[in-house]
């Protein structure tokens, strides 16, 4: 089994599932996205990992454009060497296109990530080598009014259903990168991956999420979270 296999089962699954209002959209990159999220699977994703670094869900200028976890354009395109076809989810909402490569707007949280492991490691290859990132959840939500809805703020019973296929597949990629620590980017992730993963001997903590909503994580959210990690045993 491999991360395409795990995506492919993935997307197949959360594509039979129907949600309520206040939902009007639900965007699938794992399905009009999929040439760059296979690249970027199989390009980084094809050997074990010592950390795996888990988002929420995609964002609307980030994977939902480009089908990278955190995935904004620029850094997408230009230190991770992401491209291919990008087509259109089933029903766009009008406020919210998928352009994209051609998206011109920046995905703060995807452009501190990836800025980040950038500034640290230099090059991709040496981020990857110990690093993975993904996201526990592949669908995004709108609302009608094009506001982003995530994943926490489903009904129970929604929650339930898309929970237990995220579960599963989180588990398979962590038995096939067998990292040592899963990191949760933002407390949401961190309490899915304590939940879905009861495997002897690996350490699941968490970082401070990089949007622009937290005052935090504009107040210097490398340093912050370089010192989170250190606290879950990791040396740079």
């Amino acid at each position: 089994m491999t991360l395409v296999d795990v995506s492919r089962a993935l997307s197949e699954r959360v594509a039979k599932l129907r949600f309520d209002a206040p939902v009007s959209h639900v965007y699938n990159p794992l399905e009009y996205a999929r040439a760059p999220h296979e690249k970027y699977l199989t390009e980084y994703g094809a050997e074990k990992k010592e950390v795996l670094l888990l988002g929420m869900n995609p964002g609307p200028f980030g994977m939902a454009q480009t089908g990278v976890p955190f995935g904004d354009v620029a850094m997408v395109r230009d230190w991770l060497g992401g491209s291919g076809l990008v087509t259109k989810p089933p029903e766009e909402h009008p406020k919210r296109p998928v352009l994209g490569f051609e998206c011109t707007r920046s995905e703060v949280s995807g452009a501190r990530l990836w800025g980040w492991a950038r500034d640290r490691f230099g090059t991709p290859q040496r981020f990857f080598s110990r690093f993975f990132i993904t996201n526990y959840c592949p669908l995004a939500f709108m609302e009608q009014s094009a506001r982003n809805l995530t994943p926490d703020k489903l009904s129970a019973a929604e929650q339930k259903v898309l929970c237990s296929a995220c579960d599963e597949a989180l588990l398979d990629v962590v038995r096939i990168l067998q990292p040592r620590i899963v990191v949760g980017v933002g407390g949401f992730a961190a309490r899915r991956a304590r939940a879905a993963l009861a495997v002897d001997g690996l350490t699941i903590g968490t970082i401070l999420h990089p949007s622009p909503a937290s005052p935090l994580a504009n107040r210097g959210w490398a340093p912050t979270i370089e010192a989170q990690l250190r606290g879950l045993g990791l040396t740079f």
